[in-house]
């Protein structure tokens, strides 16, 4: 069982619903690279994540869907560094971070008019295409 991961003041992962894996890393290292396992991966069940709204929980979950395994669990991997360690604290920030941005409700669109100069700029480029396809079909001599 991993440590909780404290995201907000309300927000949290609890330490059942990590699962902390090392594996071997390509990359930096030289020859360490093929003795060490210093990648992290760590796979979060999602729906286990305590005081995450249903609606930021839908947000997390489109924006990680492919790193989302078979079984709904959310892969989360760093290999950053060469270090096992620091590659756990570097997986479980981003983690957190990922979290805190799904907190976070997108601004919805307000739809505006196209601008004058824009259709202008539209409807000129329309005309100077008409004009170039004019010419080809213009008689053989």
């Amino acid at each position: 069982m991993a440590d909780p991961i404290q995201v907000t003041a309300s927000v949290r992962v609890p330490g059942d619903a990590i699962r902390f894996k090392a594996v071997r890393a390509g990359g930096a290292g030289g020859q360490n690279v093929n003795k060490v396992s210093s990648k992290v991966e760590l796979r979060i069940d999602l729906a286990a994540i305590e005081g995450l709204p249903e609606d930021a929980l839908v947000r997390l979950r489109d924006a990680q869907r492919n790193r989302l395994d078979a079984e709904g669990l959310w892969i989360v991997v760093s290999d950053k560094t060469r270090d096992q360690l620091k590659n756990l604290d570097d997986a479980r920030e981003k983690a957190a971070e990922a979290i805190r941005a799904a907190l976070v409700r997108p601004i919805p669109r307000r739809a505006t008019k196209p601008t004058r100069g824009s259709k202008e700029r539209r409807l000129e480029s329309k005309k100077r295409a008409s004009a170039v396809k004019r010419q080809r079909s213009g008689p053989i001599e």
